[in-house]
């Protein structure tokens, strides 16, 4: 019990770690497994589990896949460009001939093992890219790039090493035995996945399950299906849930997003202690028989395997040497490779398949070999390449509202880039008939962290009535992007509020625009007419005459410096304004006038706005 407890523990702390050095997870998990199981011998998952630890480990790998293959939908393979789906196939494929051969010939693998670990290398992940994007900064096209390959080709490795396995353990029967065995482990994985998946989207798509055991459901099924393939034929349950998952991500009408939320929970503790665990397993002495040949089979899949998967993936991307030079040195391997190979590994050892034990630490020498060089040299080569996306000045606005719609289609106007995120459907569709970025869905949830672009936001506005979700979204963006990077709608004067509705910190980010500048008192002004205009100031029209014209109607938003620099106002922060510097302000009607229409900005005195 103390050993479990333990577990629990050094995963939260793993997962922490990594949040606070910004790093993937799966490097301080793995680190940790590590040190608790070969190198001080405190964790033996084996005599802690004994006979449970093989089900256990199949089971949570059966999740990681199925919500793997829940990511990906066939439109994505077009719909994000010729060098995304290149990579995710040829690029898959290339990477797959150059490893198998290296580990046969430099590690002395049987041809079966070699394929298996070929295919299980091929498999980058976006858990693993996503953070090295933050650090590195590259620009915007390398960016989604990268996100989208590895968030494509997750499901499709995936899906082939499963493949390459059946046909591995197909091949430890007699020679005529081995296709039947392939095509009934096929057969069943590709006939009862799909029928599954079918049967699971329909019963969501149509509302048959109560929402509230939506995801219960969907697990519970999901596991059902995966014993009951392996039943009607030894080890095609992976191969089914894959498909299974497949097929529910590309039916029409089914949202999966919810699933995918539960997902994160569940895989917080369940997926960080089965690392923990598989880690403990490795035998120090075949991490040290690995010798100067693993190196030599890591520098053919880093140096050789990436560079020319890139190179044939090229044609047509209209990518230049030095965005291609980029894409070659960023493969990270993550949670895949490592869950599968731990599994495959298990598995073969008990058919006694020859130098099995190799595969896991092999492939965890890939991963952490991978992410600790990448994540250390990437923004340096980013820099001497002269490819890293120039500083940030985008901003993401959570609140889809009519406010936060009139802020960003002006801000746009001035080219600045716009992101809108918000839960509610209605604002997003509203939002994107404006021709506005949008995010629909939980901005602080690990699905939005893996599909939504930030390489352009380097600060967010929250402008939304969620009360209870808005200061997660403010903490979360501040610890992404950096103190002062988030700013939030005042809750009215402290005296009109009760002391325990916020904390003293979080008041204190509470000051976009300024202290009346509410989120009911935005809304009122908007439903009563009032429009955002930007005004120049020159010599000939200052701020005083500004006052005096427009008085307490104008809501002071933002200002535009001579070198096109935004500044937000703020309720304790004053801005100099000077000539030539823009104002913009959301302005209300006269009592009694007609409404006052957006437009061009204005400009007073000798000099014309822009």
């Amino acid at each position: 019990m103390a050993l479990l407890v333990m577990v629990g523990i050094v995963s939260i702390a793993c997962q922490y770690l990594a949040f606070m050095l910004k790093l993937p997870a799966i490097l301080p998990l793995l680190l940790a497994g590590l040190v608790l199981g070969p190198m001080t011998g405190v964790l033996d998952p084996d005599a802690l589990f004994g006979d449970l630890l093989f089900p256990l480990v199949s089971l949570a790998v059966a999740i990681i896949l199925f919500e793997g293959a829940l990511t990906l939908k066939l439109s994505d393979l077009a719909g994000h460009g010729t060098m995304v789906r290149n990579l995710c196939t040829l690029g898959a494929l290339v990477t797959w001939l150059i490893a198998t051969p290296a580990a046969y010939y430099v590690l002395g693998m049987p041809m079966q093992l070699a394929a298996l670990f070929g295919a299980i290398v091929t498999v980058t992940g976006p858990t693993v890219i996503v953070p090295m994007l933050r650090s590195v900064r590259p620009n915007t096209r390398i960016s989604n790039i990268l996100r989208w390959e590895g968030i494509v080709i997750d499901p499709i490795g995936a899906l082939l090493a499963v493949l390459v396995y059946e046909y591995v353990v197909a091949a430890q029967d007699a020679v005529e035995h081995t296709l039947v065995t392939l095509l009934k482990v096929v057969g069943i994985g590709f006939g009862l996945g799909s029928l599954m998946g079918y049967f699971l989207g329909t019963l969501l798509r149509n509302n048959w399950v109560p929402h509230y055991l939506r995801n219960t459901a969907v697990l519970t099924l999901m596991l059902g299906a995966y014993a009951a393939s392996d039943l009607l034929s030894h080890e095609s349950g992976l191969l089914t849930v894959t498909v299974m998952g497949i097929w529910m991500a590309n039916m029409k009408g089914l949202d999966v997003d919810d699933i995918l939320e539960f997902k994160e929970t569940l895989s917080v503790l369940l997926i960080s202690a089965l690392f923990i665990l598989l880690a403990a397993r490795v035998e120090l002495f075949t991490l040290t028989q690995l010798g100067w040949g693993a190196l030599l089979v890591l520098a053919a899949i880093m140096f050789v395997a990436r560079p020319l998967s890139v190179f044939l993936s090229s044609p047509g991307s209209g990518l230049n040497w030095r965005e291609l030079a980029m894409l070659s040195w960023i493969a990270p391997r993550g949670i895949v490779a490592a869950a599968v190979s731990a599994l495959f590994a298990l598995k073969l050892e008990a058919f006694g398949l020859v130098k099995s034990e190799l595969l896991v630490p092999m492939v965890f020498l890939v991963i952490i070999a991978t992410v600790v060089l990448q994540s250390l040299t990437s923004k340096t080569i980013a820099k001497l390449l002269g490819i890293r996306a120039p500083y940030p000045n985008g901003y993401l606005l959570f609140g889809g509202n009519k406010f936060a719609r009139l802020l960003a289609k002006d801000l746009m106007e001035k080219d600045v880039p716009v992101i809108i995120a918000d839960t509610n459907w209605d604002a997003i569709r509203e939002a994107r008939m404006e021709n506005i970025r949008t995010y629909y869905g939980n901005p602080i949830s690990e699905h939005a962290s893996l599909t939504m672009d930030l390489s352009t936001v380097g600060k967010v506005l929250v402008l939304s009535p969620y009360k209870q979700l808005n200061p997660l979204v403010t903490y979360h963006f501040e610890h992404l992007l950096g103190n002062g990077s988030v700013l939030g709608l005042s809750h009215g004067a402290p005296e009109g509020r009760a002391s325990h509705q916020v904390s003293e910190d979080y008041a204190k980010k509470l000051e976009l625009f300024s202290e009346s500048a509410t989120y009911s008192r935005l809304a009122s002004l908007v439903a009563k007419g009032a429009v955002i205009r930007t005004t120049r100031l020159t010599e000939t029209f200052t701020i005083e005459d500004y006052n005096e014209t427009y008085g307490n109607r104008a809501l002071r938003l933002y200002t535009l410096d001579p070198q096109g620099k935004i500044h937000i106002y703020t309720s304790s922060h004053d801005i100099a304004l000077k000539a030539d510097w823009q104002l913009v302000s959301l302005i209300a009607p006269e009592e009694g006038a007609e409404r006052p229409t957006a437009g061009a900005p204005l400009s007073y005195g000798d000099s014309s706005a822009d």
